[in-house]
């Protein structure tokens, strides 16, 4: 599989950070000063299939999308932290052999018919191209949720964006919104490591009694939104260092 991967670091645990739909793996940027000074170990940031700069997958399932990443987990320790599709790209790799934790955030565990409607109508739009650069950034900070948290030249946005014979687009194969909904209990039935599940306390995607009937205990970010990540490294930090410290 074709990938686009960033990181740092060197040695074990290896951390991998699975960003959101709509976003790439530079999402993760602000983390890199946090990861240099606590992380132990390596670190890799991927863009999943379709976004950025990794190819597209002939159709869009999360089992897919986890097959792509696969390669990058180590047969070591492996720590898996995905944000919101990332996070359950994280789930479907939790029964790998050397993954021994995985953090879920931000995961939309209810989905309603109107909202997976929505989703296949927008999957099956063709890519929309802009007159300028920051057209598509405008549409690719809206698409990725990061609009208002993060400036249009920040490194979280640049890989973004593609300019082809003067006309730009987002790097998001628009296809990738018909991945679905995930089987949330199925893919926890199925992890073979230990999974938590967070949650920005303002993030309307889910609520905690919604995490709460899959048999799982959310974990509350006080203060944050979806995006949490981006928000604030320091405070999802202890989400993966817990983790870490007790494999």
């Amino acid at each position: 599989m074709d990938l686009r991967v960033t990181g740092g670091g060197r040695g074990e645990p290896l951390l991998l950070l699975l960003h959101g739909l709509g976003a790439t793996g530079d999402v993760w940027s602000g983390w890199a000063p946090l990861l240099a000074e606590r992380w132990p170990g390596r670190w890799l940031a991927p863009d999943l299939p379709g976004h950025g700069g990794s190819a597209p997958l002939p159709e869009y399932t999360f089992d897919a999308l986890a097959g792509a990443v696969r390669p990058l987990v180590e047969n070591g320790r492996t720590v898996v932290l995905g944000h919101s599709l990332g996070g359950v790209v994280a789930l479907a790799l939790a029964a790998r052999p050397g993954v021994v934790a995985v953090v879920g955030l931000g995961i939309k565990v209810g989905w309603t018919g109107d909202e997976l409607e929505r989703a296949r109508a927008l999957a099956g739009r063709p890519v929309q191209w802009f007159g300028t650069r920051e057209e598509a950034v405008a549409r690719h900070l809206r698409v990725s949720g990061l609009a208002g948290l993060v400036a249009p030249d920040d490194a979280a946005v640049r890989s973004g964006v593609r300019e082809e014979d003067g006309r730009w687009r987002t790097a998001l194969d628009p296809r990738a919104f018909g991945v679905g909904a995930p089987d949330m209990a199925g893919l926890l039935a199925r992890s073979a490591a230990p999974v938590t599940l967070a949650r920005g306390e303002h993030d309307p995607m889910s609520t905690d009694d919604q995490i709460r009937a899959l048999g799982v205990e959310p974990v509350p970010l006080p203060g944050l939104g979806h995006n949490a990540h981006v928000e604030s490294p320091a405070v999802c930090y202890p989400l993966i260092s817990s983790r870490q410290a007790s494999h």
